[in-house]
C-alpha cells in the first residue's frame, strides 16, 4: 500500500482522533486545567507510540510536561525533527462562540465549502501538530519512511515556552537533528501556497502607575489629585506618533528590512481587504504609513496594550478616583531585534513619560527573539518542491506576524534551521472565538509532508 492509499484509508479515524484531542481543555495559563493538559499530554504520547514511533515518554519539567519520540531507520540518514504544541489559549469571551470551543463542530463556510472543524486549538496548534503525526503514521506503517524522525511536543507555548529552553540544553544530544519542521504558521491561500520565512519576535510588558495609597471619593477630590487611569491612558498614547511609528528611542535601531525583490513579492502576493477585515470582523486598518498590509504584520515591529483597567468595573457606579492603574503591552519584534535591549528601551522610556507625582512599575513578563529561515538551503528547497508537488505552483516566502519564541532559540541552541510549514490560514480565528482549521487543510497538510521527506533526503543526498 502506498502512503497516499494508507492515507485515504484511514480519512475518517485521522479525524476522530483529532477530535479526541480537541476535546481536551489543555489551557496551560490557567492551573484550573493543569490536569486537562496533563491528560493531553498523555494522549499525545499514545497516538505517538500507535503511530510507530519509539521511546514515546513525557519528560516532567517545572510545568507542562514535554513529549519526545524517535524513529531511527538508519544513523547514516538525515534526521528531521518536529516541533509542536498542545495546549491552547482561553476560549473567553465564550458569549462570541457559535458552538461550544471544546467540542469540536464541523461547519461549511464561504472560505472553506468542504467543512471546518470549528474548536479551540483547531488550528493553534493541535490541528498542524497533529497531522505530522498522522503523516508520519502513514509513513512508519507503509515501510515509506525515508529518514529518521523525532517529535518534541511541548504543552507552554502559549505561556512563552518557559521550561523548553532548560530541557533542549539539557537534551541536546537526544534532540540532535539536521532540520526542525514545524507547521503553526499559515497559507496565502488554496491556490498560492506560502512557507514562512520569517517569525516575529516578542516583548510582553505589564506596566502600572500608583497615584495614592487608596481609592479616593470622587466628589472630596476630583479635580484636585491624580487619576491614574487617565495618567496610564496618556502614557499609552505617547507610545506611537501619529503615523503610528513607535516612540521609544532606539526602537528600530536593529530592524532591517528584507530585500526589494521579497518586499516585491509580498506586495504582489494575493490579498483580499475585505476579506481580511471579515474574520475578525473589523471595521478598518491602519498602521504605519507607507508600507502594505503584509508589511505591517511582518517586517515591520508593533506595540499595542493588550489589556487596561483600574478603579471600580463592576456593575451599577461607584463614584471613586482609582489609586492604581494597569496595563498589559506586547511588543513584535523584527530583524535583529533583541527582546531583552527592547524591554530595558521600553522600561527607561515609559517610566520617562511619567509626572513625578505618579509611582510606575514595569515588569517584563516573558518574551522571544525573532526568526528568519535562510531560502538558498536544501532544508528550504525541500519545503518549496512538497509544496509544488501538492499545490501545483511554486509557494510564496512570506514574513508572518506571529510569534514562536523558543525558533530563535532553535537555531542558537540546537544550531539547525528551522522550516515553517504551516497549512492555516490567517482568517481561521487564532486566539479568538471560533476558532477553526479547514478539513482540506488538515488533509493537504497530512499530504504534503511525505512530499517534504523525500526531497529532503534527496536533496542532502546530492549536496
Amino acid at each position: 500500500m502506498t502512503t497516499q492509499a494508507y492515507i485515504d484509508a484511514n480519512r475518517e479515524r485521522y479525524l476522530e482522533e483529532l477530535f479526541q484531542l480537541l476535546r481536551i481543555p489543555s489551557i496551560s495559563t490557567a492551573s484550573e486545567h493543569d490536569d486537562d493538559t496533563h491528560q493531553c499530554a498523555v494522549m499525545v504520547q499514545e497516538y505517538l507510540v500507535r503511530a510507530g514511533l519509539d521511546k514515546a515518554a513525557l519528560y516532567p519539567t517545572d510545568g507542562h510536561p514535554i513529549i519526545y519520540a524517535e524513529k531511527i531507520i538508519d544513523e547514516s540518514l538525515p534526521t528531521v525533527l518536529v516541533y509542536g504544541h498542545y495546549d491552547v489559549q482561553p476560549a473567553d469571551p465564550l458569549d462570541e462562540w457559535n458552538s461550544e470551543p471544546f467540542e469540536p463542530t464541523i461547519k461549511k463556510t464561504e472560505i472553506h465549502p468542504d467543512g471546518a472543524i470549528f474548536g479551540r486549538g483547531t488550528t493553534d496548534d493541535k490541528g498542524q501538530m497533529f497531522l505530522h503525526v498522522k503523516a508520519v503514521e502513514a509513513m512508519i506503517q507503509t515501510d515509506s519512511l525515508p529518514c529518521n524522525v523525532k517529535f518534541m511536543i511541548e504543552g507552554e507555548e502559549e505561556i512563552g515556552s518557559p521550561n523548553l529552553e532548560p530541557f533542549i540544553k539539557k537534551h541536546k544530544a537526544m534532540l540532535k537533528s539536521d532540520v526542525i519542521l514545524i507547521s503553526d504558521t499559515s497559507l496565502l491561500s488554496k491556490e498560492v501556497p506560502s512557507i514562512t520565512v520569517g517569525l516575529r519576535g516578542l516583548a510582553y510588558m505589564d506596566v502600572s502607575v500608583k497615584t495614592a495609597r487608596a481609592d479616593m471619593h470622587s466628589g472630596l477630590f476630583g479635580g484636585a489629585v491624580a487619576n491614574p487611569i487617565n495618567t496610564l491612558a496618556k502614557m499609552i498614547a505617547q507610545l506611537k506618533d501619529e503615523d503610528n511609528r513607535i516612540t521609544i528611542p532606539g526602537f528600530y535601531d536593529d530592524v532591517h528590512f528584507p530585500s526589494d525583490r521579497d518586499r516585491e513579492m509580498m506586495r504582489n502576493a494575493p490579498f483580499d481587504e475585505q476579506e481580511y477585515m471579515d474574520s475578525p470582523g473589523v471595521y478598518g486598518l491602519e498602521g504605519q504609513s507607507g508600507f502594505h498590509t503584509y508589511e505591517r504584520t511582518g517586517i515591520l515591529p508593533t506595540l499595542d496594550c493588550n489589556g487596561i483597567w483600574g478603579g471600580f468595573t463592576g456593575e451599577g457606579s461607584k463614584t471613586v478616583i482609582p489609586a492604581k492603574a494597569s496595563a498589559k503591552i506586547s511588543m513584535r519584534l523584527v530583524s535583529k531585534q533583541d527582546w531583552h535591549k527592547i524591554a530595558d528601551l521600553f522600561t527607561e522610556h515609559f517610566k520617562s513619560l511619567a509626572p513625578d507625582h505618579a509611582k510606575v512599575t514595569v515588569t517584563p513578563h516573558h518574551g522571544g527573539n525573532p526568526y528568519v529561515t535562510p531560502t538558498d538551503t536544501p532544508e528550504y528547497r525541500a519545503a518549496a518542491e512538497a509544496m509544488k508537488d501538492a499545490f501545483g505552483v511554486e509557494p510564496v516566502p512570506m514574513y508572518e506576524g506571529g510569534s514562536i519564541p523558543i525558533v530563535a532559540k532553535f537555531k542558537e541552541v540546537l544550531e539547525v534551521e528551522t522550516i515553517l510549514m504551516g497549512f492555516g490560514f490567517d482568517t481561521d480565528g487564532l486566539h479568538s472565538p471560533n476558532e477553526h482549521f479547514g478539513l482540506w487543510n488538515y488533509y493537504k497538510g497530512i499530504e504534503t509532508v511525505p512530499a517534504f521527506y523525500r526531497h529532503y533526503v534527496g536533496l542532502k543526498a546530492g549536496v
